[in-house]
């Protein structure tokens, strides 16, 4: 079973990476749409924030699985 200070390490680590990817996907989404202004805004923002709790959910339960989280 991991360190508590382990677990949260591996949490923020997971989130930090998978918002990365989220924020990544939403601009380039909205780069090849050719969108601006409050439109890329948006469509960057809802798309970004769905695949980061996606990826995020994807990974904890895999950490979780693996024994690397609580």
């Amino acid at each position: 079973m991991a360190h508590p200070l382990v677990s949260i390490g591996w949490s923020v680590l997971g989130i930090l990476l998978c918002g990365g990817f989220g924020a990544t996907v939403g601009f380039l989404v909205t780069r090849a749409l050719d969108l601006g202004g409050l439109a890329a805004a948006l469509v960057g923002v809802v798309i970004g924030m769905v695949l980061a709790v996606a990826c995020w959910a994807g990974l904890t339960s895999l950490l979780r699985a693996a024994g690397l989280l609580r």
